[in-house]
């Protein structure tokens, strides 16, 4: 997902900095906010990212320029919102960057959007429509975080996919052409890592309900009954 420095060509890496930029914008508006309401959240907000940064830097080889790993960026989503998890995805990127050599800075904002937005919102929808439907909360926790991070290589392939399209003219069949072979490429790694960030995530939110879950409660990412419910506490 860490598309490296200098492989975006103009303008593409400008566009998704264009993209990028109000989202991130608006995620240090609400995380200034939320931390002026509720001071209490700052450990969970330093949860959040220690996760996205530890399993972020755990990278595996995959398309030449980019790598394949965990995003972590799930759990920030769930519990903050896409615009918050995107503030902690740039962080974390800006310091991959700099000094471990991981993506880049031209590319950032490309990265930024498929592992701080694009996957962060697609693993929220997932999450507040399986809460709506009352599933178990672990299952919806695996599956939304798993999902997040298909998101964000599915968005990490179009990104090569326009940028690289079949026969060097971007066209509808050239875009399909490469993105399939950017998509078929990634999923050899990225099935079994987001199978295993979706487990991992579902134990570390155990954890977290169990220390934490007045803070959870209070910011509506889950409901009383069901904290009840997961500590075997009677209604």
């Amino acid at each position: 997902m860490h598309i490296m420095e200098g492989f975006l060509p103009t303008p593409w890496w400008q566009i998704w900095f264009a993209v990028s930029i109000p989202v991130i914008l608006f995620g240090i508006h609400k995380l200034n906010r939320l931390v002026n309401e509720k001071r209490e959240i700052l450990p969970l907000l330093a949860v959040a990212g220690a996760f996205i940064f530890v399993l972020s830097s755990l990278k595996l080889p995959s398309i030449n320029g980019s790598c394949s790993h965990p995003t972590g960026t799930g759990i920030a989503a769930i519990m903050f919102g896409p615009a918050i998890s995107a503030v902690l995805g740039i962080i974390v990127l800006i310091y991959q960057a700099l000094f471990l050599a991981h993506g880049g800075l031209m590319p950032l904002g490309a990265n930024v959007f498929s592992m701080g937005i694009a996957g962060p919102v697609v693993a929220y929808l997932i999450y507040r429509a399986g809460m709506k439907a009352n599933l178990n909360f672990y299952a919806v926790v695996f599956l939304a975080t798993a999902f997040g991070d298909w998101a964000t290589y599915v968005t990490t392939s179009v990104q090569l996919a326009l940028a690289y399209p079949a026969g060097d003219v971007l066209t509808l069949a050239g875009f399909m052409s490469s993105f399939g072979k950017f998509a078929a490429i990634f999923a050899v790694t990225q099935v079994p890592l987001a199978i295993m960030e979706g487990a991992v995530s579902a134990l570390l939110f155990k954890y977290v309900v169990n220390v934490k879950s007045d803070i959870l409660v209070e910011m509506k990412v889950i409901e009383d009954k069901v904290v009840k419910k997961l500590k075997g506490i009677s209604a």
